[in-house]
């Protein structure tokens, strides 16, 4: 008994240092959690949804997925084969071409009206804390060094598939400003970067960014945070106007009514960048299926749709290749203009009828 208590002691000190690791980040507090507090988003210490989101609605909760995950994962969930790519030198952009670069998940780079601009990037190759969930073998042919100097990045929360430490750290010479959703300045702060460089609103707020750049925070349905500890930061959309489009930037999202609000309030959109991949049942409010995608991107009045969040990592069980399968088949009865580009490939943003190949068919 006295062996086993010491191991246990042991394991809970090192789980305890383990989750104080830097990349960890922080907690808001001071200035920054007394304005939480203020937010009409956050009650009962925490941020909630507009609707009840239950992260989990499988019987068993946490232990069926778990279950999932280790034994009942379908063989094809990664593939085989390398994913296919192309690599545009980003360092060496035309500065006349409005264009949009895909990482794979759900980073990219867009270059529009002469401005840079990178979203929830990740070049570490992993998106968990320990490395353990890798990215597919030909995903990573970008990284940091790949990046030019980036006038606007955008963070849409806090989860490890969206804001990863390492990448962060070797980008911030290059950030000139940060608009990230409220609560993840904390992090930021705690990494290094200058507080004056951030802007971190809530939703439904208004950033004004100059030069006919204007971004308006959005609702989502989704959740945050790095460790055991939840939703002490929010979780984000973004809509971006520039002097001649108007973009969907969106975070991690469950479908509900927010999209069709969005859209009356702020549509049409030029193009709409949804999550579509990493979905499951039993994580069904939180994660849309394809089919939600299209609705999401109707509710939006979307002449154009980016399906993200697929291709990279092993998030969910379905087979890798299934969300792209699925929305572009389920299209042919919506006929909305749908960019599905191989990583690093130019999507053309003054060109919503461009075709893309299948790339992914023959992937193994």
């Amino acid at each position: 008994m006295l062996i086993f208590l010491s191991i246990l002691i042991l394991l809970v000190i090192a789980v305890f240092i383990f989750l104080h690791l830097t990349k960890f980040g922080k907690l808001p507090s001071g200035i920054r959690l007394e304005r939480i507090k203020q937010s009409k988003n956050y009650k009962n210490g925490q941020f909630q949804n507009r609707s009840e989101t239950p992260v989990m609605t499988a019987k068993g909760g946490m232990f069926i997925v778990l279950k999932q995950f280790l034994f009942d994962k379908n063989p094809r969930v990664k593939p085989v084969d390398r994913i296919p790519s192309v690599k545009t030198d980003l360092l060496n952009l035309d500065p006349a071409k409005d264009i949009l670069i895909w990482f794979g998940h759900s980073s990219y780079f867009i270059q529009l009206d002469g401005k840079k601009i990178l979203v929830d990037p990740v070049f570490s190759g992993a998106a968990s804390p320990v490395s353990n969930i890798k990215a597919f073998k030909g995903t990573d042919i970008y990284t940091t060094e790949d990046i030019p100097e980036i006038d606007f990045l955008f963070i849409s929360h806090d989860h490890w598939d969206h804001l990863d430490y390492e990448t962060i750290l070797k980008l911030k010479p290059k950030i000139k400003r940060i608009i990230c959703a409220l609560g993840v300045g904390q992090h930021l702060e705690f990494w290094g970067f200058d507080k004056n460089s951030i802007n971190e609103p809530d939703w439904n707020e208004e950033i004004n960014l100059g030069e006919g750049f204007v971004v308006d925070t959005v609702p989502a349905r989704h959740f945050s945070g790095r460790g055991f500890v939840r939703n002490k930061s929010i979780w984000v959309s973004f809509v971006l106007k520039t002097p001649t489009m108007k973009i969907f930037i969106g975070g991690d999202s469950g479908y509900d009514t927010h999209f069709a609000e969005i859209g009356k309030i702020f549509g049409p959109f030029d193009l709409v960048i949804l999550e579509n991949g990493q979905y499951n049942k039993n994580w069904k409010y939180i994660h849309m299926q394809p089919f939600e995608t299209l609705q999401a991107a109707k509710d939006l009045q979307a002449k154009r749709v980016f399906p993200v969040h697929n291709s990279k990592f092993p998030l969910s069980t379905h087979p890798w290749d299934e969300p792209l399968k699925t929305i572009t088949e389920l299209n042919k009865n919506v006929n909305i203009n749908l960019a599905t580009p191989m990583i690093g490939e130019e999507i053309n943003l003054e060109d919503p009828s461009q075709q893309f190949s299948k790339w992914w068919e023959g992937v193994e």
